[in-house]
């Protein structure tokens, strides 16, 4: 195993209507005039944030709104949430929505401790944030996990470009989690969300080198779960327990425990998404299920232990008199592919819907490997020319 530090300290409030405790606990992390930003108009409909802004009136904190949070969020909307933040002299921002929401809150959070700087030269890797305001969640969509980690993705939508940036100042003060507040969303985000849940443990799990017994019983504890639970909610969507089982597992999944002891994961599937959802605007977690086969199918002989230990420990798969280990890899691969399908999920880009070039696709195996400065991954190093066939494959 390798050495490593685990930080995690979000305060975490779960259960129903907890949302009516977000007054007293902005009010206890200092916050005095609040920038309340979401999505679409899901959260006034349901009447969430009607109570959200009922729980700050109650505790005398002044608040602003800022909606229109969209999917693969954009730069644009970060820049007016910092001008608006500006305006009205904001000390904290209250993120009601999911991982979206919660990535351009920590955006504009960023932002307005460098009003000077451009906020986007973080994303871009050009210098590093000297500072965040502090962040309060209201979660309503169990997928990113953004509620608990140090990440977040924002999309420059004049450039098509998609990028990430990690540092532990934005990890949220607190995070609210209501599973009642997941019950509307449609079938196929919620299982987009699931799909996202369990890459990002895989992507910490499917590494080299060093790991621990106990961080790989959690992480393969975490897939059963989601895998679980996933199905369920296919066709009994407002079941609370499948609801608070997957919401929880989000934040696990993300906050690092599962990397412990590791070599910090691969997330070459993630970087490979996010070129995809930069250039075609795809669901993020519907794109890491079109992209994960492929992956997997061209990496495996590689790290070959480890995709025989998620076969037999998570797929299920019993090996049998003649089976290599290589067949018992495939066979994972082909239960997961499966798994997919059960819950609606795409297992190629055709099934997502798109159809990229033979340049698209360079285009977006030059930018994954811009992004992170080298070649992807841990399970296997991929440079540019890998991930162009792992785009063919996935086609």
């Amino acid at each position: 195993m390798f050495n490593f530090e685990f930080y995690a300290p979000t305060r975490v409030i779960f259960g129903k209507e907890t949302e009516t405790r977000a007054g007293e606990l902005v009010k206890e992390y200092g916050g005095t005039r609040v920038l309340i930003h979401f999505g679409g108009k899901s959260a006034e409909r349901s009447g969430l944030l009607d109570r959200v802004k009922a729980s700050l009136d109650a505790a005398g904190i002044f608040h602003v709104e800022l909606g229109g949070v969209v999917p693969n969020p954009h730069i644009g909307k970060v820049y007016e949430g910092i001008e608006l933040a500006k305006v009205n002299n904001i000390d904290f921002i209250l993120a009601v929505g999911g991982g979206s929401v919660i990535d351009s809150s920590k955006a504009i959070a960023y932002g307005m401790t460098e009003p000077d700087k451009d906020v986007w030269e973080l994303y871009a890797h050009e210098r590093q944030a000297k500072g965040c305001l502090p962040i309060g969640v209201i979660l309503t969509i169990a997928a990113a996990g953004s509620e608990m980690s140090n990440s977040s993705v924002i999309t420059n939508e004049k450039t098509g470009t998609k990028r990430d940036y990690g540092n532990n100042m934005g990890r949220p003060k607190f995070a609210i989690m209501n599973p009642e507040l997941t019950t509307t969303l449609p079938d196929y985000q919620t299982e987009s969300g699931c799909t996202d849940i369990m890459m990002h443990t895989m992507e910490r799990y499917f590494t080299q080198g060093g790991n621990m017994e106990v961080t790989d019983e959690i992480a393969e504890g975490i897939l059963r779960t989601v895998m679980k639970y996933a199905e369920i909610l296919h066709t009994d969507p407002t079941n609370y327990e499948a609801r608070a089982e997957v919401m929880w597992a989000s934040s696990l999944a993300h906050n690092d425990l599962t990397g412990c002891g590791n070599d910090g994961g691969d997330f070459a599937s993630h970087m490979i998404e996010h070129e995809m959802g930069g250039m075609f605007d795809v669901t993020h977690g519907a794109g890491l299920a079109a992209v994960w086969p492929s992956w997997a199918r061209y990496v495996y002989k590689e790290d070959l232990p480890r995709f025989v230990r998620y076969a037999e420990k998570v797929m299920g798969v019993t090996r049998t008199e003649g089976l290599s280990d290589e067949d018992v890899a495939l066979a994972g691969i082909e239960a997961m592919e499966a798994f997919y399908h059960r819950i609606g999920m795409p297992v190629n880009m055709t099934e997502l819907g798109i159809s990229p070039t033979e340049e698209q696709m360079q285009t977006m195996a030059e930018g994954a490997v811009r992004a992170v400065g080298g070649p992807l991954g841990s399970a296997k190093k991929l440079e540019v020319e890998d991930i162009v066939k792992i785009y063919q494959m996935a086609k």
